[in-house]
């Protein structure tokens, strides 16, 4: 159900909403937070209510989106409210701010908020240089950005390294989570030989393969090179050397790709590009600080960026013995729960790694300097 309410005021859109409560009973008020979408008016505004309705099944929340119009027009504020079908499982309130109202999302958002309930802030596309600082940022625990989403994506994730605070997060970020899943279990298998250098490949203006690349600068602590591939879409190729040989993690076609390391089946691996709604998803099951995406972001002042592209294969190898059984998503995920757990400490013999994985945040068999929020 979906309902109109056209220069109106916020007081007439709560007053709406308890209406609605007192028709649906308590059902409406099962809401764990609130998430705040800012993005200006346009056809992508529906694009990024599709992905809150999604993401609500998973979290149920009230969604409150700012549509910022033209700022040239008369103040005026036009409402509507979703709820049922049309929302998922939440309530999606869009407001749509004209003229000088435009640049006063937060004060039109605050009588809206739900009591006693955490507030989550998203920008699905442009955001502000300092999200913590923008009025709406203020008013959030979380603050959820997308550089992948901006015009110079690169330098969009460069503004984020650069005015980080606490409680900041990128879907840039969240993209990674199979891959450093997947890297992290095949470090977990013999040998646990120390990795002495990496290539991480992928799209010039992928910000994923540069997090990826400082993810592993940062974890590792050795030279990683960021290479721009000559074909494939964001993040095409990883390669771990070693000793008794290399690790490598190729995804030509967005989508499967092989793990390759000496002593072992070429194996097939579910990487198929996440969806916002999915990305999104992950980042509303926490609410605290994302230590491991800082401590990538300092990363990415480590990494060694290659000048000449690099060809990746259009398909991917063919695994090396017939019938090996392909690992999908969910085999790594598992896999990047048990390495998560607790692990022995190192008794200092040469060789002997520890590792640390998660759905936040991956590592491999190699000792790990301690470091902030380690």
């Amino acid at each position: 159900m979906i309902i109109d309410l056209p220069s109106t005021t916020t007081s007439q859109v709560n007053s709406k909403l308890v209406h609605l409560r007192e028709q649906g009973g308590a059902t409406a008020l099962g809401r764990v937070l609130t998430l705040v979408i800012v993005t200006d008016d346009g056809a992508k505004t529906e694009d990024a209510i599709d992905a809150a309705n999604d993401a609500s099944r998973e979290h149920p929340c009230r969604v409150i989106v700012v549509a910022r119009g033209a700022r040239k027009a008369a103040a005026r504020l036009d409402a509507q409210i979703r709820v049922g079908g049309d929302a998922g499982a939440s309530e999606v309130v869009v407001l749509r701010l004209y003229g000088a109202l435009a640049d006063e999302g937060a004060g039109c958002v605050i009588p809206l908020l739900l009591p006693d309930a955490p507030v989550v802030a998203w920008w699905p596309f442009e955001a502000p240089a300092k999200p913590a600082e923008d009025p709406i940022g203020r008013l959030a625990q979380r603050r959820i950005t997308d550089s992948a989403a901006e015009r110079n994506p690169i330098k969009a994730l460069e503004v984020r390294q650069k005015h980080y605070t606490d409680g900041d997060t990128d879907l840039a970020w969240t993209r990674l989570t199979l891959w450093r899943a997947v890297l992290a279990a095949s470090l977990d298998l013999p040998p646990y030989e120390k990795v002495t250098a990496a290539t991480v490949t992928g799209e010039g203006d992928s910000p994923s393969t540069d997090l990826l690349a400082g993810w592993l600068a940062a974890r590792l602590r050795i030279p990683v090179k960021r290479a721009k591939a000559a074909t494939g879409q964001g993040i095409v190729s990883v390669v771990l050397e070693r000793k008794s040989g290399a690790v490598e993690l190729v995804r030509p076609d967005g989508k499967v790709g092989t793990l390759t390391q000496p002593g072992q089946p070429a194996r097939r691996v579910a990487l198929q590009r996440r969806e916002v709604r999915d990305c999104l998803a992950e980042e509303l099951r926490r609410l605290d600080a994302d230590e491991p995406f800082e401590e990538t972001l300092q990363g990415l002042g480590k990494i060694v960026r290659g000048r000449t592209p690099v060809k990746v294969p259009s398909k991917a190898p063919v695994p090396e013995q017939a019938g090996t059984p392909a690992v999908s998503a969910a085999d790594a995920a598992s896999a990047a729960e048990d390495a998560a757990k607790p692990s022995p400490k190192s008794n200092g013999k040469a060789g002997k790694t520890s590792a640390k994985s998660g759905s936040r945040t991956a590592g491999t068999r190699q000792p790990v300097k301690s470091g902030k929020g380690k």
